[in-house]
């Protein structure tokens, strides 16, 4: 492999990779000192999809990575393919339930985006979508820091956000944006219906345009000394609240 991107990292992001997507894999290292249940796992998933295991030293793994957490495994794979617009419209029509999106915009720290993709895949979000440009893109840090949701949530790359923003208003959907200075809490906000949360990206927030493009736009509520927080820990906090409303709504 030539590119680092392609290679995946940690127990959870190799192990999700074997369940749901083996064919893409095309090599897998294992530090030879690893003999516990969580590396047993991985070596059965790897021997029914016909993969072979290389047990290696963990400086190989490190040469492999660089110093990241690897947790003792790496995994050469095909690069997973970002979704575009015209897949998401045909997407969106074939949905059952009211759609549950999330929006991020300009996300750039590949934690963050990680952590947002777990996120989505524990409250339910049918798809993430993201500029393509001043973004981060699904690295081997975020495919890591998912733990497998990379390979289950639909991660949508656009080019144009605020067209797609306007496509999603055309189908329907209520653009709801997080920003600081809103006057509406979100506690106070409906989340039912097809539904597109957007967040801004760290630091800067929502750029103008983006908040422009908003149907409505609401703020957290802060009791404390700090300001703002990290986007990952906001959208946690939207998505869960919107999971919440939605649910009362079907019960």
């Amino acid at each position: 492999m030539s590119s680092r991107s392609n290679y995946i990292y940690g127990l959870h992001a190799v192990q999700a990779v074997l369940e749901k997507e083996a064919e893409t894999v095309s090599g897998l290292w294992l530090e030879h000192a690893r003999r516990d249940a969580r590396a047993q796992k991985l070596v059965a998933l790897a021997r029914e999809a016909g993969i072979e295991i290389k047990k290696v030293k963990r400086e190989e793994l490190d040469a492999r990575v660089g110093e990241v957490r690897h947790q003792g495994v790496v995994a050469a794979t095909s690069a997973v393919s970002a979704r575009d617009e015209a897949w998401l419209k045909t997407f969106l029509s074939s949905l059952q339930d009211p759609p549950f999106l999330l929006v991020l915009d300009g996300v750039t720290d590949p934690h963050n985006l990680g952590a947002c993709l777990r996120t989505a895949d524990a409250a339910g979000v049918h798809a993430l979508i993201a500029p393509r440009d001043n973004a981060c893109g699904l690295t081997g840090t975020v495919r890591k820091v998912a733990c497998g949701a990379a390979e289950t949530v639909p991660f949508v790359q656009v080019t144009n956000l605020a067209r797609s923003l306007r496509m999603l208003q055309k189908q329907g959907i209520w653009l709801t944006g997080a920003d600081a200075e809103a006057s509406q809490d979100i506690f106070a906000t409906d989340l039912r219906g097809p539904l597109a949360l957007v967040m801004g990206a760290e630091g800067s927030g929502l750029r103008r345009l983006t908040r422009e493009h908003c149907d409505q736009l609401i703020r957290l509520p802060m009791h404390g000394s700090v300001q703002s927080l990290n986007v990952s820990v906001s959208t946690g906090i939207c998505l869960y609240e919107a999971l919440r409303q939605r649910k009362k709504k079907a019960e």
